[in-house]
């Protein structure tokens, strides 16, 4: 069985542990693991494989983690930009001998119970032998309106229900044939494809064309011409809610969508008056309870419990006003290593910078700002212009806005500088990439 992990979406209810580039999937919340590492280590014990969907700068990430917990030589495609869960599912089928069976699985859910885990997957494959397209339905806990629910009668799926309003979903819950939409599947390739193809014609035909016209080498990577020509839709609206051969395992396996601060709150310690506290800093309160308090290095979220759905507002004002806010954390996750801002003001900005042995970032220039770059630890190689040079620790060089240029580590350590931008304008934006070992976009 082959486990299908979609990489898709930016976590903005979680923000501002969660950014566009560093989503909730990859926040080491749980032990100093991912979502993501928990969904490969649980799959695992069921899969033999496992095909990962995502964008470019999330496979960087997922390479990395994949790496710590030692879960290598895995499949990826590369969208370059997203369409929804129904032409993810298709890309990854298409690469697939039509008769595996696979686990769809989005990549930032969290389930307590493996054993009982363990178990409805053995249901479902059974089911999916039998050329069933299956759903995992969580038996609620409670009236949640957050979620999409199943009614079922047995194994066989009624409907599907759209998010209900508090009165509805009390009914739904009383009623016990109702379960919420997990968004796990379990069905063989070629007869989810098959469905797609009748149901949906349109999403199939475009991501067959998508997928037969991609760079297949070590990954699969969609050009971006052909992604954005597939209809977006999720598999559930093009092929669960219109398709007559499918089934739906009920399942208690203490399942989270860690959808929320409030979720999230649910599946990790609380101080005793109920607060839920992540910072790096000792937090002190007094005299308040049920609060939601959420400190990184850039922002702050103190939110009551029960009101955490609205980050969401806050992330869309957010996107308008101070759009980096958003993208990017102080510490950002590169291919080639990482990079923390230690200041930033108007005219000049100052980044600690790591990189990877062996690795090197793009050839590039930028038009705005020089910069200067002070060596703390390992051995620079730096290229500006024709001239390729060493620096040492506690050695600098400095290069002028327009020069192109290049910072590697050639060394068997770890590389770290101190880059101090000066200019007009030292945005992420200007960056204009000439060379790139990652096959990464001019910015």
């Amino acid at each position: 069985m082959t486990n299908i992990i979609l990489c898709g979406g930016s976590g903005t209810r979680l923000w501002p542990i969660s950014r566009t580039l560093m989503p909730k999937q990859f926040v080491k919340l749980f032990d100093n693991k991912s979502l993501f590492q928990l969904t490969v280590e649980r799959n695992s014990m069921v899969c033999d494989k496992h095909m990962i969907v995502s964008n470019s700068e999330q496979y960087f990430l997922a390479l990395d983690q994949l790496e710590e917990i030692n879960k290598i030589n895995n499949h990826y495609i590369l969208e370059p930009i997203g369409r929804n869960t129904a032409p993810a599912i298709a890309l990854a089928c298409l690469a697939l001998d039509p008769n595996e069976i696979v686990l769809v699985t989005p990549s930032d859910h969290l389930i307590k119970d493996q054993i009982a885990y363990q178990r409805i997957l053995e249901q479902a494959q059974i089911l999916a032998m039998e050329n069933s397209l299956v759903t995992f339905g969580i038996t609620p806990t409670f009236a949640e309106t957050g979620f999409g629910y199943i009614e079922a009668s047995g194994k066989n799926v009624k409907a599907f229900h759209e998010k209900p309003n508090l009165e509805v979903a009390q009914k739904y819950v009383e009623a016990g044939n109702y379960y919420w939409n997990s968004g796990m599947f379990c069905f063989k390739a070629g007869v989810f494809l098959r469905e797609l193809e009748k149901l949906s014609p349109a999403i199939y035909s475009a991501s067959v064309h998508a997928y037969n016209n991609a760079l297949h080498n070590d990954m699969i990577r969609i050009k971006h011409e052909d992604m954005a020509a597939i209809p977006d839709d999720s598999i559930d609206y093009a092929v669960m809610e219109k398709s007559g051969c499918v089934k739906v395992v009920p399942s208690s396996i203490g399942w989270s969508d860690v959808g929320s601060f409030d979720a999230l709150s649910d599946v990790m310690p609380n101080d005793k008056n109920n607060n839920f506290i992540l910072s790096n800093k000792t937090v002190n309160l007094i005299d308040v309870k049920d609060l939601i308090i959420i400190d990184t290095e850039d922002a702050l979220l103190i939110s009551k419990k029960g009101s955490s759905q609205k980050v969401k507002e806050i992330v869309d004002s957010y996107r308008k006003s101070n759009p980096e806010l958003t993208h990017i954390h102080r510490t950002a996750h590169r291919p080639w290593g990482t990079y923390t801002i230690l200041e930033d003001t108007n005219g000049y900005k100052i980044k600690r910078i790591m990189v990877k042995p062996g690795k090197r970032l793009s050839l590039q220039k930028h038009f705005h700002r020089n910069e200067h770059w002070i060596v703390l630890s390992g051995t620079a190689t730096v290229t500006v212009g024709d001239k390729t040079y060493m620096v040492q620790p506690n050695e600098s060089t400095y290069i002028k806005a327009g020069e192109i240029h290049r910072l590697a580590n050639l060394g068997k350590i770890p590389l770290t500088i101190i880059e101090a931008q000066v200019g007009e304008y030292t945005g992420e934006d200007d960056i204009i990439r000439i060379e790139d070992d990652f096959n990464r976009g001019a910015q």
